[in-house]
């Protein structure tokens, strides 16, 4: 039907070879092995022919469709149907007819019937509850099949085709984003939290952070909820790596939103964002060097001569504010201590060769609240605008003047500036710092701000289907 995507033909060509035959109905790869070989396909309801075709999810894993076969033939269908409570079963069933039927495209033959298997109660076959559960359901006899084969870790973390819900607990801002089976942005939201508040000092995330974190996470649950999505991924960052009470937060946070909870690495979170901000760019042109300033670390990543680089540095704006400056009046001796943390951190985090010889031949691209705001500024826009502030050029020279002009003023008056985000009016000048010394440092002469980041690179990894998260190899 023309509002399905052509299949891709290195699909299509793995999964004939193992049907043994063509494929007689249109299909996509929705769990890949980190190989990228097709492990399960979703069918359309219709053969072409418009014959029902009752099974949504199918296991074309040659090694795993073998072993499923074996505990088939030792009885398994029963012994897996007696281990688990019919109504679990019986909701399982019918969130697979439900999500066949949304499926459906032809109004001129019959629709297919029945849940999991194409049968209404009871178990049928284990493939395809195996099938069901690594595409995403909470399939419990699919959980049990899994754990029995071995095939636990290619489960997929969320259904594809359905909407995602990604929250990003940043050092300084909580933030919002929901998308449509199809990528397509539903929700946008950032609210300031100031999560990473007396980290640096006490090594712990402190109690009013939480528990502002806490509010916006369950306000954000009622609005995804809303948007139809029960289903993603809350990520944080670099203040919640950094703290003793990590577990604590992990913890408070999927409690509230009723999600799972990823502490990122600095290399995953590095390459999220990567992902995030290069899938929006327009073809050639430099090479991008993604800066993603944030409120706790700098991350810093970019493909040169065919590898993955990246760097996490403890130069956020936030820590880097509690660390030289306070929220204050910046004078010529903070300025100066500040630049010196910032180019010390620099030198001792790029050792690696690329860094140096990508001077002069990357263009910077800046994510995150530091290069928003910037742009905003730069715009002149009181009211934030997406289109103001995505895929927008500011010279170097520019960032340098907006770091003087705020560095001199107190952070009220800051806020008079048409485009301040409030929230940001005490940590802007910091996060300036660090983004006009990496523009120095690379010799680029502006940078080119991005919205699309790291909550754009988690939701379009989940919809992917990927086992493995995008860290060296994004």
């Amino acid at each position: 039907m023309t509002d399905r995507p052509a299949v891709p033909a290195e699909d299509r060509r793995a999964v004939e070879a193992r049907l043994g035959r063509p494929a007689l109905a249109w299909f996509q790869v929705v769990v890949r092995r980190a190989t990228g070989e097709p492990v399960v396909i979703e069918n359309a309801p219709h053969l072409d022919d418009g014959t029902p075709l009752p099974t949504l999810y199918w296991l074309v894993d040659p090694p795993l469709v073998e072993a499923v076969s074996r505990v088939e033939a030792a009885g398994g269908v029963h012994r897996f149907e007696d281990l688990v409570a019919a109504s679990d079963l019986a909701a399982a069933h019918q969130r697979y007819a439900a999500r066949r039927n949304a499926r459906v495209r032809r109004d001129d033959a019959p629709r297919p019937s029945g849940g999991v298997g194409g049968t209404r109660t009871g178990v049928k076959c284990l493939h395809a509850h195996l099938a069901n559960y690594l595409a995403g359901d909470d399939d419990p006899v699919g959980a049990l099949v899994a754990e029995e084969v071995g095939a636990t870790g290619l489960r997929r973390r969320t259904v594809a085709g359905e909407p995602v819900a990604v929250v990003d607990c940043g050092s300084n801002s909580t933030r919002l984003l929901v998308t449509d089976g199809a990528g397509r942005a539903l929700v946008r939201d950032m609210r300031i939290t100031r999560l990473a508040a007396g980290v640096d000092a006490a090594g712990r995330l402190a109690a009013d952070a939480l528990a502002r974190t806490m509010r916006v996470l369950g306000e954000y649950r009622e609005r995804f909820v809303a948007a139809g999505a029960t289903q993603g991924l809350v990520v944080a960052t670099s203040a919640v790596r950094d703290a003793s009470n990590a577990a604590q937060f992990v913890e408070e946070a999927a409690r509230a939103t009723g999600l799972t909870v990823q502490v990122l690495s600095g290399a995953e979170e590095a390459g999220f964002s990567y992902r995030g901000a290069v899938d929006g760019l327009e073809p050639g042109g430099l090479p991008p060097l993604v800066v993603d300033v944030g409120g706790g670390s700098t991350e810093l990543a970019m493909t040169w001569e065919g590898v993955f680089h990246w760097a996490s540095l403890q130069l956020g704006c936030v820590r880097v504010t509690e660390r030289v400056s306070g929220p204050g009046v910046w004078d010529e001796a903070t300025r100066r201590a500040a630049r010196r943390l910032v180019d010390d951190t620099l030198r001792a985090g790029l050792t690696d060769p690329a860094w140096q010889a990508a001077v002069g031949h990357v263009q910077v691209v800046g994510l995150a609240g530091t290069a928003a705001t910037l742009a905003q500024l730069q715009a002149g826009q009181r009211d934030y605008r997406r289109e103001d502030v995505h895929h927008q050029r500011v010279g170097t020279a520019d960032v340098a003047t907006w770091r003087d002009r705020l560095g001199a003023e107190t952070p009220a008056e800051r806020l008079a500036h048409a485009g301040m985000a409030p929230g940001r009016e005490d940590v802007l000048v910091a996060g300036l710092v660090v983004l006009h010394a990496i523009l120095e440092r690379f010799g680029a002469p502006d940078l080119l701000t991005s919205e699309d980041d790291i909550l754009d690179g988690v939701a379009a990894w989940l919809r992917s289907g990927a086992s493995t998260r995008p860290d060296l190899a994004p």
